[in-house]
């Protein structure tokens, strides 16, 4: 059998860690947890902490304070809202999104507002050594500012990357894809890249073009794919089909926090 160039590892929801706000009217999963959590996943590079949040009406996370990191709140269902302590307040509906750059330093808290509420927090760890010493910034993004692509019943949202309003200073790509039953996208992955990927909804399989295995993934699954080598592999849906996808450089250039 051919060698494998990609590694795969699936991760389902009792593997992941988990959190709570505000008595409990905020739950989480944590794809990726804070490093006091317990081992993190390897081969993650500046993708630093992914967590999904759920709650039923309104909830808070009270205001706390961030440092260098690039932070984005991504809304999949019902509104979030925003404040911080440069007086920036805030609310994006599903499909848009919070970034903060936090640089020197900034606080804020954050709520859900709809009926029913699901979003990431997701936190990407560029050189804090410079970014420390930058002003924050906190931009907001509607559904419609972003780019979408849509072919042979698949479609491509780019949050991070090309056409996105979004500017970071790590180096990651990020999409919102949806894939129609039975339908497949095709995707290749460089040598030294690490690709992350959240089922959101629905079910289906990552296939090995290379060897041909097939790994099934469902709904809040967490898969990491790691190229050794680079390589190519499929996601094809087994239903209607929602991931989000992180790609990031498995080593960077400059120390990273987890590693301190």
């Amino acid at each position: 059998m051919t060698q494998s160039q990609l590694d795969f590892k699936i991760y389902p929801p009792e593997a992941q860690g988990v959190g709570q706000f505000d008595g409990g009217r905020i739950t989480e999963i944590k794809p990726i947890g804070f490093p006091q959590e317990g081992p993190a996943p390897k081969n993650l590079g500046p993708l630093f902490y992914w967590a999904w949040a759920s709650a039923k009406g309104y909830g808070k996370i009270a205001l706390h304070p961030h440092q260098a990191f690039e932070i984005m709140s991504y809304a999949l269902e019902g509104e979030i809202g925003h404040y911080d302590t440069f007086e920036n307040r805030s609310r994006v509906q599903a499909g848009g999104a919070q970034v903060i750059q936090a640089g020197s330093g900034i606080s804020h808290q954050e709520e859900t507002v709809g009926e029913s509420n699901e979003f990431f927090q997701i936190w990407f760890e560029p050189d804090l050594r410079r970014t420390i010493q930058r002003d924050p910034t906190y931009n907001e993004y509607a559904n419609e500012d972003f780019p979408i692509e849509e072919q042979a019943g698949v479609t491509i949202k780019t949050l991070i990357g090309k056409g996105s309003p979004v500017s970071l200073e790590t180096e990651v790509e990020m999409q919102d894809v949806s894939i129609e039953k039975d339908r497949q996208l095709q995707t290749s992955l460089n040598q030294g890249k690490t690709l992350a990927l959240v089922v959101i909804s629905g079910k289906g399989i990552l296939f090995d073009i290379a060897t041909g295995v097939k790994h099934y993934i469902d709904r809040q699954d967490f898969a990491l794919v790691h190229a050794e080598q680079s390589g190519e592999f499929s996601i094809q849906a087994g239903s209607l089909l929602r991931v989000a996808m992180i790609e990031v450089p498995a080593q960077v250039d400059y120390p990273l926090y987890r590693n301190r």
